[in-house]
């Protein structure tokens, strides 16, 4: 077995609120999972799980500086089978307290997405993809 595995087990979002946070994203519609701690929050999304934790916590456990702001230089993404299903996903997200950063539109590549950002800042890019077959579960199928 290699030493470095081809896949992501959880991505940890270092956040300023740790309850506002767990909210808004219980408000989009994902469940907390019994492993949640009173200074961790986890969520159980396809294939992946989503870990909300305090960004000053984080940044001490990786013995990096909290300090920063803007972009981040990265975003999270969810691909939907319809265009009408973008809009609607972030429809509810911006109904959840997200801010709308760009409306869902055709794109260069031959997709359409937008992009919201969620309490934090941390941005979520919504597309549809014709060339990304999703399965049954959401996950994207590369062939």
């Amino acid at each position: 077995m290699p030493p470095f595995l081809n896949a992501v087990s959880i991505i940890t979002l270092g956040v300023s609120d740790l309850a506002a946070l767990r909210r808004f994203y219980e408000a989009l519609g994902f469940t907390a999972a019994p492993a949640s701690q009173e200074s961790v929050t986890f969520f159980q999304l396809s294939g992946v799980v989503l870990a909300l934790y305090g960004r000053e916590a984080l940044a001490e456990d990786a013995r990096v500086s909290a300090e920063g702001s803007g972009f981040r230089a990265v975003t999270l993404a969810q691909n939907l089978p319809s265009p009408a299903a973008v809009d609607a996903a972030i429809a509810h997200a911006v109904a959840c307290g997200a801010t709308l950063v760009k409306a869902a539109e055709p794109v260069f590549w031959g997709g359409y997405s937008g992009y919201f950002a969620d309490p934090d800042g941390h941005l979520w890019e919504v597309a549809h993809n014709p060339f990304f077959p999703l399965a049954e579960d959401g996950r994207v199928s590369l062939g």
